[in-house]
């Protein structure tokens, strides 16, 4: 991030730089455009540009959303990885209907993403668990996600456990924790504009083709 990147983030205080639109073709995909926008989100100063909001619902249409870290993208969808035993796996798991939030407010941007989801392989979840610092890996095997706490002590025990376990040689990738690929049916492109009067761009798939559309603020 350049200087004046950071100036202009630091005297926006927030309020945002509405950026033009970029020129879209009809063979423009979502994904180019995500990465045109992401790309922008990267150089304006947000911090975690990459920091998503992954909404899912149990088998009883009960909703939950939480923060997560999108780790990579292409055209076959959205990737971020955490324990399949949480409780948003499970949901997922049971309810593979899935939502994404991206908010850039410096930029006044948003994107909304609407698809299902699917476990990337063994392979890729292995190879992204061991690109990670070596306290992330063992911590993965020493939280029981979502699960309660027996006692205050309890992480701290199992963190120091598996400390001890392995303290020579690679961590083991746990079958537990992997990837979960969003694979999206639809995508809205928000830009916030003055008066209210903001643009909304939007993709929806159809037989396997994405058709463009823009909706009224």
């Amino acid at each position: 991030m350049t200087l004046f990147e950071k100036m202009r983030c630091l005297l926006t205080f927030g309020q945002g730089v509405a950026l033009p639109l970029p020129e879209l073709s009809a063979g423009t995909t979502p994904t180019q455009l995500f990465e045109q926008w992401f790309n922008d989100a990267q150089k304006s100063g947000i911090l975690l540009p990459e920091a998503m909001s992954v909404s899912s619902c149990n088998a009883d249409g009960q909703p939950s959303s939480r923060m997560v870290l999108l780790k990579s993208y292409d055209e076959k969808g959205f990737v971020f990885f955490t324990n399949y035993g949480s409780r948003k796996s499970q949901e997922l798991a049971e309810n593979n209907k899935v939502a994404l939030l991206f908010h850039w407010n410096v930029l006044q941007r948003q994107i909304r993403i609407e698809g299902t989801v699917e476990k990337v392989s063994i392979e890729e979840s292995a190879d992204y668990f061991h690109s990670r610092d070596r306290g992330s890996q063992v911590g993965a095997w020493a939280s029981k996600q979502s699960q309660k706490l027996k006692h205050d002590d309890e992480l701290k025990e199992r963190m120091s456990h598996y400390q001890k376990k392995f303290a020579q040689g690679e961590v083991p990738h746990p079958e537990f924790w992997g990837g979960w690929r969003i694979k999206p049916h639809a995508i809205e492109f928000w830009q916030g504009r003055s008066n209210r009067l903001h643009d909304r761009i939007c993709f929806e798939k159809e037989n396997e083709q994405w058709i463009q559309h823009k909706l009224h603020p």
